[in-house]
């Protein structure tokens, strides 16, 4: 075998391996991707649920301790004071807690933009592994060619790629406003 039948078995190799190595990665990621967005889909509709039901629990509480207090037993200005103030207390932290939980809507964000980079990569690595194919029994000057057009569409599906995922993760209208993470 010539010198540059060599190379080239061994450049269309290599990038062969490399596309099937990389598509192979990217779909665990996928797949990883995937299952982390519906464990926390998961965890915060439960921890909803679980907020909301603690909310109802304290708010029937306060609803026999009004009564009580209604009803004319004796129970001191100050305590009845103090038991109000806690309920109102609770339901403050219970309604910050539920509205800290619209975080999934963020890092939903950033999963479905991850997923879009992964895909965007995968086929990335399909265009070295379709542009590889025909670099075996090539001449030098053929073998850089075929390496520059790699090249040149790797880098028109980068550029294309970023550009269609450059934008911010945000959420709007938790406690304080807009937050935009980058």
């Amino acid at each position: 075998m010539t010198r540059e039948k060599l190379l080239g078995s061994q450049v269309r190799h290599l990038l062969s391996n490399l596309s099937d190595h990389g598509t192979q990665h990217l779909a665990e990621i996928e797949t990883d991707l995937v299952q982390t967005n519906v464990l926390l889909a998961e965890a915060i509709q439960k921890l909803g649920a679980s907020f909301m039901s603690i909310h109802e629990a304290v708010s029937a509480q306060q609803q026999a301790i009004d009564a009580l207090l209604a009803s004319g037993a004796d129970v001191a200005p100050e305590t009845a004071a103090q038991i109000r103030a806690r309920q109102e207390e609770v339901g403050r932290h219970v309604n910050a807690a539920v509205t800290g939980l619209q975080f999934q809507d963020m890092t939903s964000q950033l999963i479905g933009r991850t997923m879009q980079r992964v895909t965007g990569l995968r086929d990335v690595l399909d265009s070295v592994g379709s542009g590889s194919t025909g670099i075996s029994e090539s001449s030098a000057e053929e073998i850089v060619a075929a390496l520059t057009s790699i090249n040149n569409a790797l880098e028109e599906q980068s550029v294309k790629l970023e550009s269609a995922l450059y934008k911010a993760v945000c959420q709007t209208h938790m406690e304080s406003g807009d937050i935009e993470l980058f």
